[in-house]
């Protein structure tokens, strides 16, 4: 019997790692199509950009998004290999042989645990490596051009006044979290605040004390436009300052975010949003395995009971309502309302027991 327990846990957790994997990778080429069509209206326009790098571009923006999906393609995935089985009679057979609920549903929380470690420690740092080079092919695509690239009217906005005046500076793109900018424009203000010139630039680095901007034309009101292949502006912003002004959590990598959080600390910004991504990401491997649970208590239904599309919905409709949960715990984590562990570890934790009570209710009650 043990050995035959093994093999039908061997085969469960196959049929769910084929299904998961399945879904994920269909939400993927989707997603790469709809971000193609859109990369392709953006560039239009650039007569010497070619369909492979904007093919590229897409490719790698879209690892993270994708990433936010995984708890849902796991919900899918699961429920999509548990109906077929059901439908199929296999778990039929396999009740019939003894093997109860629960243990062919371990094997799937193994496989969707291992699925989170590897997503967590693997797939988060390439999908946040793989945006950062999006970013860059995306700013040659629409940067090469004094001012050009500007495609956002919002962008990134910094304020900064020394001895001189007033610069704002306004970016359409951070690359490298915000060390390099891209797509620029400066509005100059002398001492008493007023208007001196407008600047355009193609990128600008921040190096020690200093913004190096490149290939800027400079406007002014009483003279004609200039070209200027570099200008530098003095600063007292330091990495720690603009990394936290421009990077966003889901941009920085799990291996890193232990480092931020104290490069944080130490500069004396917050750190809410750092410690909640970290423990998310650390909590991922058990969200999924709550995933699963919610997965198994709406597809075990044997097809001949009928009702099966209501279960399903209802399981479409918990995974929805554990979504919102999160982004509301979230939210009041940033805004330092929640702590962060609470914030991540409770969508896990009531997705867990939702699932595993109405297991016990169906199988033992």
């Amino acid at each position: 019997m043990s050995m035959v327990t093994n093999t039908l846990g061997r085969y469960f957790a196959g049929r769910f790692v084929v299904s998961a994997l399945g879904v994920f990778a269909s939400i993927f080429v989707l997603l790469v199509l709809v971000d193609y069509i859109e990369m392709v209206r953006k560039t239009s326009g650039l007569v010497s950009v070619s369909a492979i790098t904007v093919a590229e571009t897409s490719l790698f923006r879209v690892p993270q998004l994708l990433e936010k999906m995984m708890p849902f393609c796991i919900l899918i995935g699961a429920m999509t290999c548990y109906l077929a089985l059901s439908r199929r009679l296999e778990l039929v057979v396999a009740r019939a042989a003894g093997v109860s609920a629960w243990q062919f549903i371990a094997p799937a929380l193994v496989s969707a645990i291992v699925l989170g470690i590897l997503a967590t420690t693997v797939y988060n740092p390439m999908s946040a490596n793989l945006s950062e080079l999006s970013k860059r092919m995306e700013a040659e695509l629409f940067g090469s051009a004094p001012g050009g690239g500007i495609q956002d009217a919002s962008g990134f906005w910094i304020n900064q006044v020394n001895s001189d005046g007033q610069v704002i500076i306004n970016a359409a793109r951070s690359e490298q979290q915000g060390i390099r900018l891209t797509g620029l424009t400066l509005f100059r203000f002398d001492t008493s605040y007023q208007f001196k010139e407008r600047i355009e630039a193609r990128e600008a680095t921040l190096e020690d004390g200093r913004w190096a901007f490149k290939s800027l034309r400079r406007y002014s009101l009483d003279g004609p436009p200039v070209d200027q292949d570099s200008w530098y502006l003095p600063t007292s912003l330091t990495p720690a300052q603009v990394r936290n002004s421009f990077s966003t959590p889901e941009t920085v990598s799990f291996w890193q975010l232990p480092s931020y959080i104290r490069s944080s600390e130490s500069s004396g910004f917050a750190t809410a949003g750092y410690r909640l991504q970290y423990h998310k990401l650390i909590a991922q491997p058990f969200l999924l395995a709550a995933m699963v649970m919610l997965a198994a208590a709406v597809s075990l239904r044997f097809f001949r009971f009928g009702g099966v599309q209501k279960m399903v919905l209802s399981g479409v409709g918990a995974g929805f309502l554990l979504y919102v949960l999160s982004k509301v715990t979230e939210d009041l984590s940033k805004a330092e309302l929640m702590h962060p562990i609470a914030s991540a570890w409770l969508p896990v934790c009531v997705g867990g027991l939702t699932g595993f009570l109405a297991l016990l209710y169906q199988e033992d009650g």
